[in-house]
């Protein structure tokens, strides 16, 4: 690869001839050809597979990740996902026949078109920053959109050579990245864009969503929260103490669906702390400190907010706590809480701290999971099928993986967002082409259709209004009290139909069947 230019903010006075020139492409219609967008992801696909390992140096350098991980989570992630889409786009793109349409509205035949939205915007992040920033830039190239990526400043080399490879791989009309911070960000939201993506933090959500609402901008936000996993007295403590240590240590727990806090039933607490320090061996058995597998976290500002938050807490640390800052080391570190008012539970961690708080039973510790956040990004309950179920019926969260950490999140097809305050729209497999389309209904009217529409038009007279109701009116299938009505006989005559349409076709099957039978038995 030709050597790169350090990491350098994009003049704030180019971006507005940036976002003309892409909003420009997008309304000369050419992006949106199915042909013209396989093009594009194509060559994505290549100018990142040729880049691969300055990729994963890049990782490397600024979050401290393993080749592994990096492959894991980002970069394999990404290029899996172009192979998807690309596969997948003539289907996604094509027009649907629209559902529950009567026999009278069919003459015009309805329909789904999927349309571009327009220009868009993507902002990043750096804890995952190849996935999210490439994974949203894939769906809005596969939905025929324009783009502008803006890279989090806080993975630098990631953002720079993501900006070598698009700049060299896509059509440089459609596609530009801005690099920079919070000043290059302002100038960006100043524009006018069809639709803004960014994932980050509440804070800066609540900024972009305000800026966006001047010019009714629709967003997608894909946040985080305080999620909570929850423990149950019936659950499997070596599985569950695996599977979410697991969680914390991915990204040394910069992972925003990963748990913020652990509730434990008292009655299996001993147990499961005996199997979290075993697991905490069997992953590092060196410890945390020089491990390759084990990054480091991603800024100075971030490791002191971890910093201040283990400070702070009234628990009792019972695995863990070193940290080195020249290093931005911060080891992964369990401690046992007693109040849902402690820090560790009040704040997003964002890091590798595990804050177990023991409950008394599963209703203490559901009321408590809705008390601390009602509706975070994920929701990870570990026990039967029953209390599982329990659980799920009486909380709010993005998505759940039931017995596991944030399982549902590494479905690279399973679509994915928050709910509430943890963010809102979701993206991953066709979710991503959806997030930047609108599906646009269409109708055709004929011309010979003209006599069933007289009903539309003025004088209004009482025969119109009659053959209207005769047109239009659907009858109940409830009575006053909302009671169902019909019963057995308009089932039994219906042939188990649950309208006019299905009704009728099964009376059509079961005469044509008939005509064959009486056919058969003849000869």
């Amino acid at each position: 690869m030709e050597k790169l230019s350090p990491f350098t903010p994009t003049p704030i006075d180019d971006i507005p001839q940036i976002h003309k020139r892409i909003a420009d492409k997008f309304h000369s219609h050419t992006t949106r050809p199915i042909d013209y967008r396989l093009k594009q992801l194509r060559a994505l696909y290549w100018g990142l597979k040729d880049e691969e390992p300055a990729l994963l140096e890049a990782c490397k350098l600024d979050l401290g990740k393993s080749a592994y991980e990096t492959y894991l989570t980002e970069l394999g992630w990404v290029l899996n996902d172009i192979i998807f889409m690309s596969k997948n786009l003539a289907r996604f793109a094509k027009d649907e026949k629209a559902e529950d349409i009567s026999l009278t509205n069919s003459f015009m035949k309805p329909r789904i078109r999927k349309d571009p939205l327009g220009a868009v915007l993507i902002i990043g992040a750096y804890n995952f920053p190849l996935q999210l920033s490439l994974g949203p830039l894939i769906g809005a190239i596969a939905a025929g959109c324009t783009a502008v990526l803006k890279p989090s400043e806080n993975a630098p080399n990631a953002a720079r050579i993501m900006q070598h490879v698009i700049s060299h791989s896509l059509d440089p009309e459609a596609y530009q990245v801005v690099q920079g911070a919070v000043p290059e960000t302002t100038a960006l939201l100043d524009c006018k864009w069809d639709k803004i993506f960014y994932t980050g933090n509440a804070s800066v959500g609540k900024i972009i969503s305000r800026k966006a609402a001047e010019t009714l901008t629709p967003v997608a936000l894909e946040l985080g929260g305080r999620n909570p996993a929850i423990i149950t007295k019936n659950a499997e403590p070596r599985l569950a103490a695996r599977r979410l240590l697991w969680a914390k240590l991915m990204n040394v727990g910069q992972v925003c669906v990963s748990q913020n806090y652990i509730l434990v039933d008292k009655e299996i607490l001993p147990e499961f702390l005996r199997q979290l320090e075993l697991a905490l061996t069997e992953f590092q058995p060196k410890g945390a400190e020089g491990n390759e597998d084990y990054g480091k976290i991603a800024t100075e500002r971030q490791w002191q907010r971890l910093k201040d938050m283990l400070d702070s807490t009234t628990g009792k640390i019972l695995m863990g706590g070193k940290t080195v800052e020249d290093s931005l080391f911060f080891e992964p570190t369990v401690v046992q809480v007693e109040t849902p008012d402690d820090p560790l539970l009040k704040d997003e961690s964002f890091g590798p701290l595990i804050p177990i708080l023991p409950v008394d039973d599963l209703d203490s510790a559901i009321r408590i999971a809705n008390k601390v956040h009602a509706t975070p990004l994920g929701l990870y309950p570990f026990g039967t099928k029953t209390e599982t179920d329990k659980i799920l019926s009486q909380t709010r969260s993005g998505g759940a993986s039931v017995n596991d950490a944030f399982f549902h999140a590494s479905i690279p097809t399973l679509a994915f967002g928050g709910v509430g305050d943890s963010g809102q729209g979701s993206y991953r497999g066709k979710a991503s082409f959806d997030c930047f389309t609108h599906r646009r209904s269409v109708t055709t009217t004929p011309s010979w259709i003209e006599s069933m529409l007289d009903v539309r038009y003025p004088p209004y007279t009482p025969e119109k209004m009659k053959k209207l109701r005769k047109m239009t009116d659907l009858k109940p299938d409830f009575d006053r009290q909302g009671r169902r009505t019909g019963g057995l006989v308009w089932r039994v005559l219906g042939l188990g139909g649950s309208g006019k349409a299905s009704v009728a076709a099964r009376w059509a099957l079961l005469v044509a069947v008939a005509a064959v039978v009486v056919r058969v038995l003849k000869a």
